[in-house]
């Protein structure tokens, strides 16, 4: 394409060459015109020939000022869209560095029949676990003797490590298989005692964690349960009522690793302590712990710079700017080349004239 257009310029150039070579004053122009001036008619006027010479050279005069005029707008045009050009690019490169570094989160919601049982880990203290079961549903039965040990039917693990927050300082958890039928509902309900009289405020710690298995297969589960309380969120539910939680689990897909966490709902119910006053002195705490839908979160961070679109558009803005050189050049070309010719024709008349 670009081949053609040259081709054509050239062409043109030779075209005029001739043209201007056909329109070329002879030697004896000004010779001519002496003798038509002393062969003037008697009244004054001026022949028909000189006539026809004055307008050929207006003429010429109009199409080459023309020319100019139109050269110079289409170099104003064509220099417009070379800083158009310029701009264009810059502003693509800009871009593509800026989503480069900041990629976008994408979320997906993946629905599933069951869960993975997380791990539940409970900080009780001096606090007392008097009942743990799993009921399906959303179904709780009244409760039965309230503040007495019940029938345990969870699968519970007890683990003892350093905090890694704390230096030195001894930590137990005890860590629950929590439910994992999302269809059915299950739910684990859980109850605690604890004597709140030597403290100001009453309340029990609990984290929340992937999968409960991993603590089982872990060959230091000290280890483990450290990791897990590093990387991991803490909550509390306090004594006197029912603190519902629904969780919902959330993978994150980074650009060198994996992480999963929970984002969870709680809702708060006043315990009716029907207990006799003398029992009363030791506090109760309620929890429930359920999944809230079957649909498990996942976050990808995403770069949506394209660097083949940015290759293309940048292709597209060099070649528009190669286009544009190459019309610079040939377009001074052209103006050396009239001017030369210009100069040429005004020392021929100048010669003559002398």
């Amino acid at each position: 394409m670009l081949r053609k257009d040259r081709a054509r310029s050239y062409k043109e150039f030779n075209d005029e060459e001739d043209d201007d070579e056909g329109n070329t004053q002879s030697h004896g122009f000004f010779d001519d015109g002496t003798e038509d001036l002393d062969h003037e008619e008697p009244n004054g006027s001026i022949s028909q020939d000189d006539d026809i010479t004055g307008n050929s050279s207006s003429r010429r005069f109009s199409k080459t000022c023309l020319k100019n005029v139109f050269t110079v707008v289409l170099i104003f045009v064509y220099l417009l869209l070379t800083a158009v050009a310029v701009f264009l690019a810059y502003q693509t490169i800009s871009d593509f560095l800026v989503k480069l570094k900041q990629p976008v989160m994408s979320v997906t919601y993946k629905e599933v029949d069951s869960f993975s049982p997380p791990g539940i880990a409970l900080y009780p203290g001096k606090a007392q676990l008097l009942s743990c079961k799993h009921h399906y549903h959303d179904y709780i039965p009244p409760l039965v003797d309230p503040g007495t040990p019940q029938e345990i039917d969870c699968e519970v693990t007890r683990v003892t490590y350093i905090g890694p927050f704390t230096n030195q300082t001894g930590k137990t958890a005890l860590v629950f298989r929590g439910p994992s039928d999302v269809r059915n509902k299950e739910l684990i309900f859980m109850q605690f005692s604890h004597n709140e009289t030597e403290e100001d405020f009453s309340a029990i710690t609990y984290m929340l964690f992937a999968k409960y298995s991993d603590l089982i297969t872990s060959t230091n589960k000290s280890e483990f349960m450290r990791d897990c309380e590093r990387n991991y969120s803490t909550w509390t539910f306090s004594g006197g009522f029912r603190t519902w939680v629904k969780m919902s689990l959330v993978r994150t897909s980074g650009k060198h690793n994996e992480a999963m966490e929970f984002r969870q709902e709680s809702a708060v119910v006043k315990f009716n302590d029907k207990r006799p006053e003398q029992e009363q002195t030791n506090q109760l705490f309620f929890a429930v712990f359920e999944w809230r839908d079957p649909y498990m979160q996942e976050i990808r961070l995403i770069v949506t710079a394209n660097p083949w679109s940015a290759m293309a558009i940048l292709c597209g803005v060099f070649m528009a700017l190669f286009k544009a050189a190459n019309f610079a050049k040939l377009t001074i070309q052209w103006i050396i080349r009239m001017r030369k010719r210009h100069l040429k024709n005004k020392a021929r008349e100048l010669n003559q004239v002398s």
